[in-house]
């Protein structure tokens, strides 16, 4: 273990044999890090702080402080933070309250600078959250987003898998699985094209999401009758099961 004379850990952490630590880090009680995980200098690592194997926190991180809920009663909650995940300068990300108990992050995730993840959200594998990335809480983002830089994300939005968000527009309602949204007001513009082809989605696959996207967003037809129209015209591949679950489950109303 390579921990900085400058550095502060609690006796009651739990820092695999060859975790780093850099200058000036903290490391209160309650926290857990994995194997071969690098600590940069001046982070804070707050208890109830749960980190995998092969992260790297960078310089400046804030990890795990209570969550910025005026309901939140200093219940014990947590923060998990998947394998080989980067947390770059100045990130912040709180643990979750009550209402989920913990905030999640996955797998191969990198959450750039000044990025913020607020309570309870619950973030998918290889996901991308570009510098100032802000979202609220409660949040659900699928596997493989990709959200641009500057961009506030309301609270209780969900995100499909695979759908990316241009830099620097505020997201206020659901975005659909597959999908790119951009614009003022915010709206989808396309299909993730360029996505799906890099993580090897079949021909077959994308030419049936397109029929979907042309129905569901560019025709005349309101969100309800187009889902009946893809159930009645489009082969239902897990894909578009995986869309129209997500329209059904969807609180907030999608952006259309």
């Amino acid at each position: 273990m390579d921990i900085h004379s400058t550095a502060i850990v609690d006796p009651q952490a739990e820092l695999a044999e060859d975790v780093s630590v850099g200058p000036y880090s903290v490391i209160n009680s309650d926290v857990r890090i994995d194997k071969e995980t690098r600590i940069d200098s001046h982070v804070l690592i707050d208890s109830g702080t749960i980190i995998g194997k092969k992260c790297r926190i960078h310089k400046g991180a804030i990890l795990g402080t209570p969550p910025q809920d005026l309901k939140f009663g200093g219940e014990k909650t947590l923060l998990r933070i998947g394998d080989n995940t980067t947390i770059r300068e100045y990130a912040s990300l709180n643990r979750g309250t009550k209402w989920r108990g913990e905030t999640i992050i996955g797998k191969n995730c990198f959450i750039m600078m000044y990025a913020h993840v607020a309570h309870d959200c619950l973030i998918g594998d290889n996901v991308i959250l570009a510098n100032s990335v802000n979202l609220a809480g409660h949040i659900e983002i699928g596997d493989y987003v990709i959200i641009g830089g500057v961009v506030p994300v309301h609270q209780f939005v969900k995100i499909g898998a695979h759908s990316i968000i241009g830099g620097g527009f505020r997201v206020q309602k659901d975005v659909c699985p597959f999908t790119m949204v951009a614009g003022y007001p915010l709206k989808t513009v396309g299909l993730n094209l360029v996505g799906l082809k890099r993580r090897g989605f079949p021909e077959k696959t994308i030419t049936i999401l397109s029929q979907v996207y042309k129905i569901m967003f560019r025709s005349k037809l309101n969100t309800s009758q187009a889902v009946e129209r893809i159930k009645s015209e489009i082969e239902l591949i897990p894909e578009v099961k995986e869309i129209l679950d997500f329209i059904q489950k969807s609180e907030r109303g999608i952006i259309k």
